[in-house]
């Protein structure tokens, strides 16, 4: 007799539990996984977003594997995450030492630093435009005052690209708070320790401060590589691609291609292949992971 009342309740649960996800199941189907769906069958058909779509089998890989404009894009996107992205992780690590010390005005600092990580992208991009530019920018008139003269930033192409990973470090204090956060679950007794055994500042930090910061570095890692490859607004409000396609990122290739010039089926291999790409760099970085990662709880249990 107990039984039934209470398989009742279960089930009851069960449900509530479905109601409850609803929206997110939802939300998730009609505008993840369905557009996806789409996007995918949409890279064997030509479509133009006004005329119904034309199935031409696989008339848009032949043309990936020709295009040039495709290859060159994915190339600068890759040097800027190959660059940036390490960047971001020692400056990250170096403002997230220097803001655990116990200082005062320590969260006055924090907030300053964390700042510029909750604007948003248009409004920063502007923001560069303008310190990067070759009149009138604070940075030339900066390097005025030591003698050297500015280059053109945004309009050399041996300049433009490297001037986008320059302002990539504005929004590090993102990334900082969350090596502070791992900074501060690393027990003080180990330090202690540590400085007893004789352990100078410098070997303190690759011997336990490093190692037990790995994770959150493989988190951040990920993280960065799955940001960069996708960088779009940048270039799009400072650069537009140039000078000289310097900095032709391949979101930005992709936008051309659905919706300047009317090619969606291309652009929806395109959102795949650069889907593939991130997802063999992540799996790379995982399979990584265990020649590199530290995990106190699995030392724990060896």
């Amino acid at each position: 007799m107990g039984t039934r009342p209470r398989g009742r309740l279960a089930r009851r649960e069960n449900l509530e539990g479905w109601l409850f996800a609803s929206p997110w199941i939802l939300g998730f189907l009609i505008f993840t996984l369905g557009p996806m769906v789409a996007s995918a069958a949409l890279s064997f058909a030509q479509w133009d977003i006004v005329t119904p779509p034309k199935w031409i089998g696989f008339d848009n890989f032949e043309r990936l594997g020709t295009d040039a404009s495709a290859l060159h894009a994915l190339k600068v996107t890759t040097v800027y995450a190959v660059v940036s992205v390490p960047l971001q992780i020692v400056l990250g690590v170096i403002l997230a030492l220097l803001l655990n010390a116990k200082i005062s005005g320590l969260r006055i600092y924090r907030t300053i630093y964390y700042l510029p990580a909750v604007l948003s992208g248009v409004a920063v991009a502007l923001l560069w435009r303008w310190i990067f530019s070759k009149e009138f920018g604070l940075l030339n008139l900066g390097l005025s005052f030591l003698g050297i003269e500015g280059p053109g930033w945004l309009t050399d192409p041996d300049w433009a690209l490297w001037a986008l990973i320059l302002m990539s470090l504005w929004g590090v204090g993102d990334s900082m708070v969350i090596y502070l956060a791992g900074l501060q679950g690393i027990p003080t007794e180990l330090y202690e320790a540590a400085e007893v055994d004789g352990a100078n500042i410098i070997r303190r930090f690759f011997n336990i401060t490093l190692p037990l910061l790995t994770p959150v570095l493989f988190f951040q890692l990920i993280i960065g590589i799955i940001r960069s490859l996708q960088v779009f607004v940048q270039a799009f409000i400072m650069t537009d691609g140039g000078p000289a396609d310097a900095t032709l990122f391949y979101v930005l290739y992709l936008y051309r291609n659905a919706f300047l010039y009317f090619r969606m089926g291309y652009a929806s291999l395109l959102a795949w292949v650069l889907f593939v790409y991130v997802l063999l760099l992540t799996l790379l970085v995982f399979r990584s992971a265990r020649f590199w990662v530290y995990y106190e709880s699995e030392a724990r249990s060896r």
